[in-house]
């Protein structure tokens, strides 16, 4: 009989703790929501402000409300869909998401800021990532932390299995007024503490910790994952002239497609990838907010190359 007492006390109390904890989710849902129209306005300002100091100012305080948000409990299941200015990224097996926007200075330059949030389910753990690239002078050859990026907006990760996994992200890199970048990086976590960058990809009997390509801003170049293949696949980029081959400013695709395939873990180059055997559907590559505010989504136009 006391067991059923019991028992009926448990009942008639569970609605009312499950009722508790969806309000809590709600609740939690809603601030977040409030921040995040905050973060469009602010998204809007570093973006478009008229002066350099504004939107430096703009993203300032983007961050701290950003970071506001996030230590706000069950954070990482609130999307932040409605922020068009800045990428979002999950990890495919769900341990982190990464955060990647920009600043474009009045000059053409770039300074890029981010954040990656781990999957905690609980107190906040985030990673803060500081732009070094000016000082970062040999990129390719750097193994980082998170103090010492080298600063990209993030399109693609992909998870690489092994007893150490690690994960390979594709990312946008604007430059210059002259030039433009794309970036494959890795990131890892080694004694929690995350590293970026590492030795992984083998080229001609080298070996890089990450891969950067600098070409003409004025024309676009392909970067994409192909999972059947485990192939991440590129236009190749040569000088449009050979009396300009140090000058990056002046390189752009030359009808032929490289890449680096998966195996055992590391990623072995691969020249003259024949493009009728990879799939024609490409990942969003980012596109510059300021350009095309009402679909930033959309993929940028590839020019097609005769195969």
């Amino acid at each position: 009989m006391k067991r059923l007492f019991i028992f009926g006390l448990l009942i008639v109390a569970l609605p009312c703790c499950i009722f508790a904890q969806h309000s809590a989710d709600l609740s939690n849902r809603s601030q977040i929501a409030v921040l995040q129209d905050s973060l469009k306005r602010l998204g809007d300002a570093f973006v478009n402000a008229e002066i350099d100091v504004d939107r430096i100012a703009a993203s300032a305080t983007f961050t701290k409300t950003l970071v506001t948000a996030l230590k706000t409990p069950n954070s990482f299941l609130f999307p932040f869909d409605s922020l068009k200015t800045i990428s979002i990224l999950n990890s495919p097996d769900n341990r982190f998401r990464i955060f990647s926007w920009h600043i474009m200075y009045i000059d053409g330059s770039y300074r890029f800021y981010g954040a990656i949030q781990m999957n905690t389910g609980g107190a906040l753990k985030l990673y803060p990532l500081q732009d070094y690239s000016p000082i970062l002078k040999n990129p390719e050859d750097s193994v980082t932390d998170n103090k010492k990026w080298y600063g990209a907006q993030y399109y693609k990760i992909v998870r690489v299995d092994g007893a150490n996994p690690y994960y390979v992200v594709l990312g946008w890199k604007g430059n210059t007024a002259e030039s433009t970048k794309k970036v494959i990086d890795v990131i890892s976590f080694k004694n929690n503490d995350l590293q970026l960058g590492l030795p992984v990809f083998d080229q001609k009997g080298k070996t890089k910790k990450r891969i950067v390509f600098e070409y003409n801003r004025g024309i676009s170049m392909l970067l994409h994952y192909v999972p059947e293949q485990n192939l991440i696949v590129f236009d190749h980029l040569s000088p449009s002239d050979p009396k300009f081959k140090n000058d990056h400013k002046m390189y752009g695709p030359d009808f032929t497609y490289d890449g680096y395939r998966l195996k055992n873990g590391r990623w072995e180059y691969v020249d003259n990838i024949d493009m009728r055997n990879v799939p024609n559907e490409h990942d969003a590559e980012y596109i510059d907010p300021k350009a095309d505010r009402a679909n930033t989504e959309k993929p940028l136009k590839i020019i097609k190359k005769p195969l």
